[in-house]
């Protein structure tokens, strides 16, 4: 019998507490703490992990809540104002102040008293795509020309009037933007009528007029003391519409 039979024989006879298994090792010097203490005991240390305790044990995540761990969650965005409104834009009052430059007649003077950007900026912007729509990229054209033309109308205006003069810029841009309304519609009309023909033109001094009388109306409503200078404040105005009804003509 091989020493392979002897480990064999000595597992099949009780293992390591087997007889055959302590006749052979008792021979042996055991050392001390590797088989669990200095007494020759063999029963080992092994650690205990229990992963189903720690995993039910441990406290779930915390999760803070918006705006100061309120009950509400997210309902704190409920309190919080337009965003419209946030950044300025009043819609009613753009589409108040829109139909009054397309009924330049009835002029309500406290409509523009409070001047704005965004609806001058989003009548660029039409201007620019219907001129897109003709085949022509000229976005930076038009921004270029109304900030130029509302620095003309500015320094102009207040020269006539003097010490009387009191228009701010922003206001000048408010107004020229605002009265740029017959030239998109006009931009609008070019797609379908023929360029440089009889109605072309008519169209587009009827659009020339339209907007230096809704311009000079308004400086006039909003500016009482110039109304002696109304025709020398219209001139530089049909100028200004008058170069962008060339650039939707030609």
């Amino acid at each position: 019998m091989g020493p392979k039979d002897d480990v064999a024989l000595s597992f099949e006879t009780g293992g390591i507490n087997g007889p055959h298994y302590r006749s052979r090792a008792a021979g042996i010097p055991q050392r001390s703490g590797m088989m669990g203490g200095p007494g020759g005991g063999t029963n080992l240390q092994f650690m205990n992990f229990d992963l189903g305790s720690t995993s039910t044990s441990a406290p779930p995540p915390r999760v803070s809540s918006y705006g100061g761990g309120g009950a509400g969650g997210f309902g704190a965005f409920e309190d919080e104002p337009p965003l419209l409104e946030e950044l300025g834009i009043n819609v009613p009052q753009i589409i108040r102040k829109t139909l009054t430059v397309l009924n330049p007649l009835r002029i309500n003077p406290d409509l523009h008293e409070d001047a704005d950007l965004s609806g001058p900026f989003m009548f660029c912007m039409l201007f620019g795509l219907f001129q897109l729509l003709a085949g022509k990229f000229h976005f930076g054209i038009i921004l270029g020309w109304t900030s130029l033309a509302s620095l003309f109308l500015y320094i102009v205006f207040n020269l006539l009037a003097g010490r009387n003069g009191s228009l701010e810029l922003y206001r000048a841009f408010s107004l020229v933007g605002y009265c740029l309304l017959p030239m998109v519609a006009l931009s609008a009309l070019s797609l379908f009528i023929p360029h440089r023909g009889i109605i072309s033109f008519v169209i587009s001094a009827i659009a020339v007029l339209w907007s230096t009388r809704a311009c000079t109306s308004l400086l006039m409503v909003l500016f009482p003391t110039a109304d002696e200078h109304r025709s020398l404040v219209a001139y530089p105005c049909a100028l200004i519409y008058i170069a962008f009804t060339l650039l939707i003509v030609f």
